[in-house]
């Protein structure tokens, strides 16, 4: 125990003091403030007061009799001013920036015209929905008025439409899916590079023959656990802190409107938390000792990114496995994603952020992992034992299979 204590206090600085993670861990903190910032960048540069568009209403004919000046009430997302204003007068105050469009109504025949003035409407793709039905609307309330009917007579005309979405199914996914694959993308980046770095870190130090004095000093599973657990610690840690910059960032610069419409966070709970971490820890450790066993293949730090390829190719194949099943979170194959070990870490946590995901579920999908972990691990462990010190080419499949094949 102590010298797999010894093991990752070394791996873990070593990891820590890398160029490589320090400017990659400050480089994404970094970007994480600046896109939470963008919203308030967008404005200053615009030098916008306020996040409303300005609108000129004329109605020279006084088509609507005055019932225009109710838009001003309506929550439509514009700051209206209703004015008399000639075209020529409109197209200055546009250039000028004094208002950001106009619309002119105009009366031919037994047709109403809308005329809807832009200073540029290369990137419109016509005339804003909210504003037509508005604007109907208003109107056809304005001619049921004259027709002097009752307040019943009128609710017969114009009922109230309540609309709502429900599922025959006995399962029923809550929650925001955006906030839940963003989750799954963050424990698939967290996990796949902080895995990654046992290869790396295994093959470097074959390349500097430190882990000649390693395998002197202590057995190689012990190097194996060791080496593992310190890059894992350092890895969660900054998750820790990426995931912690990245809710500080929303909750100092965003509106609060904006996050709850963009981010539901209600069902974010400890439980859930404590179940993401153990999935992150377990899925780290699946590919974390695949990856130790590809690094102890390899004598040099170019044939890495081939030898990992496998491991990389099942990462994806996991990941969008979990990602592409949250489109149906109540299906068959989401279930299937949530227990197969490659997937399970990026998709049970999402399965029980949506309320989905039964106590029975999680403990085999976690039983199934462990399984899969003690497997990879006594295959890795033999492998890299016999593997360690070979300095040659790069091993070949049937090489590793002949290896663990021995006695």
């Amino acid at each position: 125990m102590k010298d797999i204590f010894t093991v990752m206090k070394f791996t873990a600085k070593d990891m820590v003091k890398r160029k490589s993670f320090i400017i990659s861990t400050i480089i994404i903190l970094v970007l994480i403030v600046i896109g939470f910032n963008v919203p308030n960048i967008m404005k200053s540069l615009n030098g916008e007061s306020s996040g409303e568009s300005k609108l000129l209403i004329i109605d020279e004919q006084n088509i609507f009799e005055g019932s225009l000046e109710l838009l001003k009430q309506s929550d439509l997302g514009y700051e209206i001013e209703i004015s008399n204003s000639s075209f020529d007068e409109i197209k200055q105050k546009i250039e000028n920036g004094d208002v950001d469009s106009a619309i002119i109504i105009e009366k031919q025949e037994n047709d109403i015209k809308i005329r809807y003035i832009v200073e540029d409407m290369t990137m419109m793709e016509g005339v804003p929905e909210n504003l037509i039905n508005t604007i109907n609307g208003l109107y056809s309330n304005m001619q049921i008025s004259k027709l002097g009917l009752t307040e019943a007579e009128l609710q017969s005309i114009t009922p109230n439409f309540e609309f709502s979405l429900e599922q025959t199914k006995e399962e029923k996914a809550n929650g925001n899916i955006f906030a839940m694959m963003l989750m799954s993308i963050v424990l698939f980046y967290a996990i796949y590079f902080c895995a990654y770095q046992v290869s790396s870190s295994i093959t470097t130090e074959k390349t500097s023959k430190i882990m000649e004095t390693l395998v002197t000093s202590t057995k190689p599973r012990t190097i194996v656990l060791g080496k593992t657990i310190g890059i894992g610690i350092v890895g969660l840690v900054q998750m820790i802190i990426i995931v912690g910059t990245a809710l500080i960032s929303a909750k100092c610069f965003l509106d609060e409107e904006l996050i709850n419409a963009v981010l539901d966070i209600s069902n974010i709970t400890w439980y859930l938390g404590i179940i993401t971490i153990i999935y992150f820890v377990l899925g780290y450790f699946t590919y974390s000792l695949l990856y130790a066993l590809t690094g102890s293949t390899v004598s040099k730090p170019e044939d890495i990114q081939s030898a990992n390829t496998p491991v990389a190719i099942l990462a994806v194949i996991g990941f969008y496995l979990s990602y592409f099943t949250m489109m149906n979170p109540t299906s068959d194959l989401n279930l299937f994603a949530a227990i197969f070990p490659i997937s399970s870490p990026f998709c049970m946590p999402f399965r029980i952020m949506m309320g989905l995901a039964t106590g029975t579920e999680v403990a085999i999908s976690i039983a199934v992992l462990i399984v899969t972990i003690l497997i990879i691990a006594k295959v890795a462990i033999k492998i890299y034992s016999s593997a360690i010190l070979n300095y040659g080419t790069k091993m070949s499949f049937r090489d590793i299979v002949n290896m663990y094949k021995d006695k």
